[in-house]
């Protein structure tokens, strides 16, 4: 039923899944008009340190996160290689599985657009897939550096509204766009949830920031406690 319609696609490390990447998913298939999001867990990150949590306990988080809401979908492609997770390789795979016209939409922050230009062969990305920006209420995208200027300036697009669709009647293209979207989402920092993990805090501390399955199967499991 989705073979035509948007897919976001939503990658990270996720040691542990959190409730801001749910509060991104969620307001993206609604702002954004999407069909599904497709959860993706990296393998190797390439600019960060090795995950703390093994990859089976990786996934299984993100299984538990995601499970009450049947327009997300969990990619278990990457999370057990041991090859670097970079994106352009995530979309090139992923246009081999639902081909050149099915329009894919890459969910990031804001941060993470401002960091782009150090991303392998990240101009290719623009080929492969539109760029979903979500920021906060009154942020301001500016002040990029050149070459990130110059694509941002050109690709952008209006921020919906109430929704828009990416079908090919109203969206035009598979990929190219960066469009922008409010999120009313409390921060949530991953390094954080360890920290506090580790350090003992109240479960109704964790409780505001992760899903109660992912908390549980954290429990559960002994993570982040050393």
């Amino acid at each position: 039923m989705f073979e035509d319609s948007a897919l976001g696609i939503l990658g990270g490390t996720f040691d542990p899944v959190h409730n801001a990447h749910l509060a991104l998913a969620r307001v993206a298939l609604e702002k954004l008009g999407l069909a599904q999001v497709l959860w993706i867990p990296a393998g190797q990150p390439p600019h960060r340190s090795a995950p703390l949590a093994a990859p089976p306990d990786r996934l299984a988080m993100v299984q538990a996160a995601i499970t009450t809401e049947p327009r997300f979908a969990l990619d278990a492609s990457e999370v057990a290689s041991t090859a670097t997770s970079y994106t352009v390789h995530t979309l090139q795979r992923l246009r081999q599985t639902f081909g050149t016209s099915r329009p894919l939409v890459l969910l990031m922050g804001a941060d993470a657009l401002r960091g782009l230009p150090t991303w392998h062969r990240w101009q290719e990305i623009f080929d492969l897939a539109h760029l979903a920006v979500a920021t906060r209420p009154g942020f301001l995208l500016e002040g990029f550096a050149p070459p990130l200027a110059v694509e941002f300036a050109k690709r952008r697009t209006s921020s919906p509204e109430k929704g828009i669709s990416f079908g090919h009647a109203d969206f035009g293209t598979s990929a190219g766009q960066i469009i922008t979207f409010e999120l009313v989402a409390g921060t949530v920092s991953a390094t954080e949830v360890r920290s506090l993990v580790a350090a003992g805090a109240p479960r109704e501390k964790l409780a505001t920031l992760l899903p109660a399955p992912v908390l549980d199967y954290i429990y559960q499991h002994s993570l982040y406690c050393h």
